[in-house]
């Protein structure tokens, strides 16, 4: 019955929400050189995934040259309450929050404001003197000096050397409590935070390694500086109203909570509640709501992901309202770290990072599907997007499972994208 259910209420969400990513309309696959035929494949797998007990509920989507072709609904937000997934419901979409934080921080580059090549500390006086840990042969570690300060530079290609707490001086970073993505339990700013990190060792040498981590936080409060407003009013200036991005907010409004979904785990082979309180409904509904972090705090839909992913395919702009220049948006997505970013083993295969995107530079040391020059990233809860800019296609795969560790979600969808185009954009004469 309950398989049943997701198919017929899949069908009617695809043909609700299939159009423009900037005007309404059903537009067929075929007016944007993909077979619909072909796209059924993605139903058919999303399907089989969700009933399988991979994933509770799952949302996908798809455009391409600005023509929304596919958006599919699987399964269930809530399994217990028996609350369907639809276009419309909200996820957590965590370090999917990074690509929002890296346009800003541009958007503030463009105007004089900010400088590639800053010093961190010229915003957060307390980076002016950085230490880093290193190893001893023996166990245990030393802590010394950086050797340069972290420029602005460092914190959107993620060689500033911070982690997530983790690592060599994890001890150190634990006792201050500061260890983690999540910061939407914590009753204070996100800056308050980043002035203690300053003082722990860091991971590595500032442009010496690839290391994921706070980098971002730190950028989204060197924004706060240097506007003097907070992240969340930065984003909605900027980025979330001109847009017209409806669901997109650092916390759930109290009226869209049936509209939220539940985070899953797997146990013993089984569909679970997350146990942990961090992952589930949690702080994002009724939390301290004073963090608002440029890592990971943002909650959004598809189709708000969507357009703001499409003014990026655009060189930086939609509706006729400019955002970022061309050459802004070329310099984020070409590879600024050489091979650190394949050499720090963070994804399978060959790729470099830009200015907050994971980038394709080599289609087939990349192991996937795609078109040199794909960039992208994803998030905790096992969601993940791209852009293509030689097939002019935005694509967004959303889910709440954590951990995900298996999970084939990710590489088959975006196999089941490529299969679908019959007239490849990269193969014109």
């Amino acid at each position: 019955m309950r398989s049943l259910m997701l198919c017929g209420f899949f069908f009617i969400a695809v043909v609700a929400w299939a159009g423009s990513v900037s005007a309404s309309g059903a537009v067929r696959p075929e007016a944007a050189g993909v077979s619909s035929q072909r796209l059924a494949h993605i139903d058919r797998t999303m399907q089989e995934i969700v009933a399988s007990g991979q994933a509770a509920g799952i949302v996908t989507y798809l455009s391409r040259n600005g023509k929304v072709i596919h958006l599919g609904a699987y399964g269930f937000a809530d399994v217990e309450a028996e609350r369907s997934i639809d276009p419309d419901t909200i996820f957590r979409i965590a370090s999917q929050t990074k690509a929002f934080t890296s346009v800003a921080a541009m958007m503030l580059v463009e105007e004089g404001r900010l400088a590639l090549s800053d010093p961190v500390s010229k915003f957060i006086p307390q980076f002016a003197r950085t230490t880093v840990a290193v190893p001893k042969p023996k166990g245990g570690y030393d802590v010394v000096a950086a050797e340069r300060p972290i420029t602005v530079h460092d914190l959107l290609t993620h060689t500033a050397g911070i982690s997530y707490g983790e690592g060599i001086a994890s001890d150190r970073w634990e006792e201050a409590g500061i260890q983690g993505w999540y910061f939407a339990d914590r009753e204070e700013t996100v800056s308050a935070v980043v002035e203690r990190m300053a003082g722990l060792p860091m991971e590595a040498q500032p442009g010496s390694k690839f290391v994921y981590g706070y980098s971002t936080d730190i950028l989204g409060v060197v924004i706060e500086r240097v506007t003097g407003k907070t992240l969340k009013q930065v984003f909605t200036e900027r980025l979330i109203e001109p847009l017209g991005l409806r669901d997109t907010t650092f916390y759930l409004r109290p009226d869209d909570e049936d509209r939220f979904t539940q985070v899953y785990s797997i146990q013993d082979s089984k569909l679970v509640v997350s146990a942990d309180p961090k992952v589930g409904f949690g702080h994002y509904v009724d939390g301290p709501r004073m963090a608002f972090s440029g890592g990971a705090g943002l909650l959004s839909t598809a189709r708000d992901y969507g357009r703001f992913l499409e003014m990026l395919r655009r060189g930086g702009t939609l509706d006729g309202r400019r955002y970022l220049g061309a050459k802004t948006v070329q310099l984020m997505t070409a590879n600024h770290v050489g091979s650190k970013f394949t050499e720090a083993n963070f994804t399978p295969g060959d790729t470099g990072f830009g200015l907050g995107f994971e980038v394709v530079t080599d289609l087939g040391k990349s192991g996937n599907f795609g078109s040199t020059g794909l960039y992208g990233w994803g998030g905790a809860y096992h969601t993940a997007y791209w852009v293509d800019p030689v097939e002019e296609i935005v694509a967004i795969v959303l889910t709440q499972l954590r951990p995900s560790t298996g999970s084939q979600l990710h590489t088959k969808f975006q196999a089941l994208v490529y299969q679908a185009i019959v007239e490849a954009y990269c193969c014109d004469d």
